[in-house]
């Protein structure tokens, strides 16, 4: 079967769930995206990765990374291999020196790994077929949607920059990952 190769272009609320999220793929050099549902979570673990972001203590995704490395396991690549229902199935194509094995895994979990150990994410083109869109404004309008949904009920760009620092702390031990990117990025606006 013919692979795809897909990136993460953008991760929002859902708007068809309450306390989900969505993550959106996209075709890597082409127009078609793939939306997916996915927990708080899960979006929260591929956003820490997406910004680099470390936590005080690991995540169960990065828990999960160090494993295989202290096991020389290497993740090669995630594959959406198949769609039953509305739910996506993923594997993980690891390997170690004796081995090179498929692991079944959700997607959600198989993203949030692929990020943190730089590996392509693939979608075989029949899936795609079925489940993808062409929009390419779906990127601007799921990154419009972060924007509007992590700042809640606060309206960032009025508070003092020494709130905003305190704030950045706070949600840092709280470990809301999604909510300190926004706050992030509203500091380093002012910075510039």
């Amino acid at each position: 079967m013919k692979k795809i190769e897909l990136e993460i272009v953008a991760l929002s609320h859902s708007i068809t769930q309450t306390n989900s999220y969505a993550v959106v793929l996209g075709e890597v050099n082409g127009l078609r995206r793939l939306p997916i549902v996915i927990g708080g979570f899960e979006a929260q673990a591929i956003a820490v990765a997406l910004e680099r972001m470390k936590p005080t203590r690991p995540l169960t995704h990065d828990l999960m990374k160090n494993f295989m490395m202290a096991f020389k396991i290497d993740l090669h690549e995630v594959i959406i291999a198949d769609l039953q229902e509305g739910i996506f199935y993923s594997k993980l194509l690891c390997s170690s020196e004796a081995d090179t094995v498929e692991i079944d895994s959700r997607t959600s979990d198989a993203l949030a790994l692929a990020v943190r150990f730089g590996c392509p994410i693939y979608i075989y083109e029949n899936i795609f077929d079925v489940a993808g869109v062409e929009n390419p404004e779906m990127e601007s309008e799921a990154a419009k949607q972060v924007s509007e949904a992590t700042s809640s009920n606060q309206d960032l760009k009025s508070m003092p920059l020494e709130e905003l620092n305190l704030l950045l702390n706070d949600v840092l031990e709280q470990e809301d990952y999604i909510r300190a990117i926004a706050i992030r990025d509203e500091i380093n606006a002012r910075k510039k």
